[in-house]
């Protein structure tokens, strides 16, 4: 799953979740915008926060809510525990369940 944060000169920042049924990685990708940018789409769009240029913390409901009803996949809710089981046990979940830490990387082509 990725978290997109994309736009460009002509165009205002937006986030959007894609590649919902792929539950085997998950991060943010951020087109042509500023750090700044891609750190306000993302609170705004109640989707998470950006600490670094490298990491972002994902809101683990608020991204379950935006891709489960575009999943097709008819496991997907006990693939979306996995999931989140596994971050856990990387130490990518935050104590509170809340958030889900994420590497940071280019949307190129988006």
């Amino acid at each position: 799953m990725i978290v997109e944060v994309v736009g460009g000169r002509e165009e205002r920042p937006q986030a959007r979740v894609v590649d919902v049924d792929n539950l085997t990685a998950l991060h943010l990708a951020l087109g042509e915008v500023t750090d700044e940018e891609a750190a306000e789409v993302l609170e705004r769009a109640g989707l998470g926060r950006l600490q670094d240029a490298d990491v972002a913390f994902l809101d683990a409901a608020a991204l379950r809510a935006a891709a489960e009803p575009r999943a097709s996949a008819p496991d997907w809710a006990s693939r979306w525990d996995q999931m989140v089981a596994r971050a856990r046990s990387q130490g990518w979940l935050s104590e509170d369940g809340a958030s889900i830490r994420v590497p940071v990387e280019s949307a190129a082509g988006a």
